[in-house]
């Protein structure tokens, strides 16, 4: 029997714009994912055998858990067989635009083949990721990327400087195709260019010591008109975390959670206090985060699984 224990970290978008929508179905996005230290605890263990049988604990029952869909397209793909079992303790608050469950996907595809004892290359693992949702691939590598198509093509940025924040989680559920359907994008069209000005200044701001005349400053999230719109408790929240110093403020994803970024640490834990001890808090959660860059969350994966892995590469190769 082998076992690991991982965090499971989430993502917050540092803007997100959405162009029209694809012949495919989905919608052209320009979108920058940050992992943050949010995280949720997934306890895994493979025993070898003839047979494959997958087994979840899963204290909110998660109709179509990632998760196990995951496992399925990964013995599928690697020819993994034998007993394997999850036990999720979920930190990250679900249906929030903060791909709780795309990074427990992205965790089983990381963790399972060392465990298993097969080497799967990162190719393989994208598009397994992809298949399984459109934020899925990104956790494959964490930090600070660049997400365009339907977000799913990745590249590279460099991290801001040093932010921490808080996320408010109100507890609202937002459908994200009503979202969609809302912004009213149509078919693109040949020939078509988006104006993407603004988001490429912002994309070549990231690292700017300075906030106030950085990057931060232009930073937008398409789907606010629209989610603001229908649930306009999400705005207020918004804007108390800017008057609170938060630059930028912003909803991720679809929503509901929202986040702000702060220079400083002691910054953040004093917003967070004060806005949660506010009459107008109640129902909301706020939970104070960093922001983690891709060497630290490589970092986090070889330390979760050093007993396992040969050397440090990635994604983490087993060493059995």
């Amino acid at each position: 029997m082998r076992r690991c224990t991982v965090r499971s970290l989430a993502k917050i978008n540092l803007d997100l714009r959405v162009l029209d929508k694809r012949a495919d179905g989905f919608h052209e996005l320009r979108t920058i994912f940050q992992t943050i230290s949010l995280g949720d605890r997934i306890d895994i263990e493979f025993e070898p055998g003839r047979g494959t049988r997958i087994e979840i604990e899963d204290d909110l029952g998660i109709a179509d858990n990632l998760i196990i869909r995951a496992a399925e397209a990964l013995c599928g793909a690697a020819r993994v067989r034998g007993r394997i079992g999850f036990r999720l303790s979920k930190n990250i608050p679900m249906g929030a635009g903060l791909g709780g469950g795309s990074s427990n996907a992205a965790a089983v595809l990381l963790a399972l083949p060392v465990l298993a004892g097969v080497r799967v290359q990162l190719a393989t693992l994208a598009k397994l990721a992809a298949a399984l949702g459109s934020d899925v691939p990104f956790f494959l590598h964490g930090g600070t990327a660049l997400g365009i198509g339907r977000g799913t093509e990745l590249y590279p940025l460099p991290p801001p400087a040093a932010l921490h924040g808080i996320v408010a989680a109100p507890g609202v559920h937002v459908s994200t195709p009503e979202a969609y359907a809302a912004l009213g994008r149509g078919l693109t069209m040949p020939g078509s260019d988006p104006d993407t000005g603004e988001f490429q200044g912002i994309v070549w701001g990231l690292g700017d010591e300075c906030l106030s005349e950085g990057w931060a400053g232009s930073c937008a999230n398409d789907f606010e008109i629209a989610v603001f719109h229908r649930h306009p408790e999400l705005k207020i929240i918004r804007d108390r975390l800017r008057r609170a110093g938060a630059k930028p403020a912003l909803l991720s994803g679809s929503g509901s959670a929202l986040f702000g970024l702060f220079e400083t640490r002691e910054h953040a834990a004093a917003a967070a206090a004060k806005l949660g001890r506010e009459r107008s808090a109640k129902g909301i959660q706020y939970h104070p985060v960093s922001l983690v860059n891709r060497r630290r969350y490589q970092a986090l994966w070889w330390r979760q699984l050093r007993e396992h892995i040969f050397g440090k590469q990635w994604p983490p190769q087993t060493r059995y």
